[in-house]
This record gives C-alpha cells, sequence and structure tokens, in this order.
C-alpha cells in the first residue's frame, strides 16, 4: 500500500489543518486533495494502479482519509447520461440512466446540476463502492467526475466559434464534446490508448457534426510528454486547427483532476 503512495505535495501540518477533502476516483487511481478552511490545497496524495476492489484498505491507511470530515468524491464512471434539468424527476434514476448501458445489480444514483442546472449529469456506482466512503466520511456528496470539465465548458461557451471540439484526456479515456453555434451537441466519453485514438475521435465526430476543417477548431486539455500529443503534430495529421491548454479551474475553490495529469514545469 505504501509503495503505491505518491505525495505530489504537502504542508507538514497538512493533516491537522485539514478541514475537507476533494477525491478523484479513475477506474485505475486514486487522488485525494486536502483543503484548509480557506479551500487552498495543503496536500496531494496519489494512488496509481489500484483496484477500486482495495479502496476499502487506502481509506483506512491514508493518513487525510483517516479523518473523519466532509468529503467530495468526483468519480469518472463510464456510465452516465445527461438530461435537460427541466425534464428530470428525482426517483426515475433507473429509468433514465438504463437506456446508456448496464446498471449495476444494486446501484447507488447520484446526480449533478451544471449549467446553472440547466443540465442535469446522472451517473451511478455499486452501492457496495458507495458505502465504503460512507462508512469512512458522516459528510459526503458524490459528482460525476466530468462535471467539472463540463462547468467550464458552459463558463466558456460564448466565447466560443461556431464549430468547436474540445477534449478532456485523462488517464486511459477522454470525454469529448462538440459544440455548434455555441449548442453543446456532443458529449461523451471513449477509450484511448494512444494519441491516434484521440485524433480518431476528434475527426469522427467532426464528422458527425459536419463541421469543416478550415473552419473548426480543437482545444485539448491533457496533452503531456507521456502521451507526446503536440499541436506541430495534430495539425499534421488532419490540417484543423487546435490549442492545447495545460490545465483549468472552473472555480476558486475547485481545481480539476487535470492538474494532476499535466506537465506544470
Amino acid at each position: 500500500m505504501e509503495n503505491n503512495l505518491k505525495v505530489q505535495t504537502s504542508d507538514k501540518f497538512a493533516v491537522q489543518h485539514t478541514a475537507s477533502l476533494s477525491l478523484f476516483l479513475y477506474p485505475t487511481s486514486l487522488h485525494i486533495f486536502a483543503r484548509d478552511k480557506n479551500q487552498s490545497i495543503t496536500a496531494i496524495h496519489s494512488y496509481e494502479r489500484i483496484s477500486w476492489k482495495k479502496l476499502e484498505d487506502i481509506l483506512a491507511f491514508d493518513s487525510l482519509t483517516k479523518q473523519d470530515i466532509p468529503a467530495k468524491v468526483y468519480v469518472h464512471e463510464e456510465l452516465f447520461t445527461l438530461m435537460p434539468g427541466v425534464f428530470y424527476q428525482q426517483g426515475k434514476e433507473k429509468e433514465y440512466l438504463q437506456l446508456a448501458g448496464k446498471l449495476p445489480s444494486s446501484p447507488y444514483f447520484f446526480n449533478t446540476g451544471v449549467d446553472s442546472n440547466n443540465i442535469q449529469l446522472l451517473s451511478c456506482i455499486p452501492e457496495k463502492l458507495q458505502q465504503q466512503f460512507s462508512k469512512r466520511f458522516s459528510e459526503l456528496k458524490f459528482y460525476h467526475g466530468a462535471c467539472s470539465f463540463l462547468s467550464y465548458l458552459f463558463k466558456e461557451r460564448f466565447n466560443l466559434i461556431g464549430q468547436e471540439i474540445w477534449v478532456n484526456l485523462l488517464d486511459s479515456h477522454c470525454y469529448l464534446a462538440g459544440f455548434t453555434d455555441q449548442d453543446l451537441s456532443v458529449f461523451n466519453q471513449f477509450e484511448v490508448t494512444s494519441k491516434e485514438d484521440v485524433l480518431k475521435y476528434v475527426m469522427i465526430l467532426m464528422e458527425t457534426l459536419q463541421h469543416d476543417r478550415n473552419h473548426a477548431r480543437v482545444t485539448l486539455f491533457g496533452a503531456n510528454s507521456t502521451n507526446e500529443i503536440t499541436e506541430e503534430w495534430f495539425r499534421s495529421c488532419c490540417n484543423v486547427s487546435i490549442r492545447i491548454i495545460t490545465y483549468f479551474k472552473t472555480s476558486s475553490l475547485e481545481v480539476t483532476s487535470n492538474w494532476l495529469k499535466t506537465d506544470k514545469s
């Protein structure tokens, strides 16, 4: 367990000064952000190459999660759907989400409002996983991991040109968003194993939305020395305008998990 822990940044008094936690849960990794009473980040603990089956051991072992303090869990679960907020009804989560894929035998549903609650991001996790967190934290809230990216997109929407593709590259998957005339047309998650996969999905989405390469723009978060994606490489492959952004913040209180995935030197 200890060999799996990577302390990315830490205040020597982080544990006693920690007032809340933000946990980013990926299919094979967990990143724990500790925050003080002013919401400043005092420590980040990262666990790579883990199984969700081992989470209970990590939560019991880690010095930050041993404390019963308010916690937010951002789950990058592949099963999710977007719904217009005006049509969303509490208690019908199973009905909505089963159209997106196979549900766990005992699902725990959660939803997050984005774009001033005009859209609800609905997802679920196995109830057993939810119980592992609830045993540790008495004040607990679940969010889908895509909510930060979506919130940022809607914040930037009126700065977009007519044809936009946005990519958020994380671990072994990416979120892909397509905008036409500043309206969200497509939002989905895809598995990626190489930079060619990213290019493939972008080109498929552009074709689906009938975007013109000469007038479209691609914005990508998460490019680094590991995945070897550069603006020059992307343009040479598809001759489309692209910009690469290191990381983003949706507000002073919420640092997205992209902070962990990119080169910040």
